[in-house]
């Protein structure tokens, strides 16, 4: 039980810092906290399947599920965006919000 409220806590967290970040017009760190929040949800997916990888981050847990071979495409998509380099302007090449979408891959891989 400590674990399941560990990586909910830790998910939360990350997704208020988003938001705030937003809110106080940084982009960037918004769409760090947004990764990491996302990255938690697929390292605490992957516990649930058995997979066990060293603790690693976000990006590589991102990237881990991104090219697994099972999963549907939406998620790899949703996954692809948060893999994506942000350009000169510090933008997304694509046009995602990080957060909502960290929101839905959340669900999508956590649902209780």
């Amino acid at each position: 039980m400590a674990q399941k409220q560990s990586w909910k806590i830790q998910i939360n967290s990350e997704l208020r810092q988003a938001e705030a970040a937003r809110i106080s017009g940084n982009e960037g760190k918004a769409r760090v906290c947004a990764r990491r929040a996302a990255g938690l949800a697929v390292e605490e997916y992957l516990r649930r399947q058995g997979v066990r990888l060293e603790p690693s981050s976000a990006y590589a847990y991102l990237r881990y599920l991104a090219d697994m071979p099972d999963i549907s495409p939406g998620m790899r998509l949703v996954a692809g965006h948060f893999l994506e380099r942000v350009t000169t302007e510090h933008s997304l090449p694509v046009d995602a919000d990080l957060i909502a979408e960290a929101r839905w891959l959340i669900s999508k891989l956590l649902t209780d």
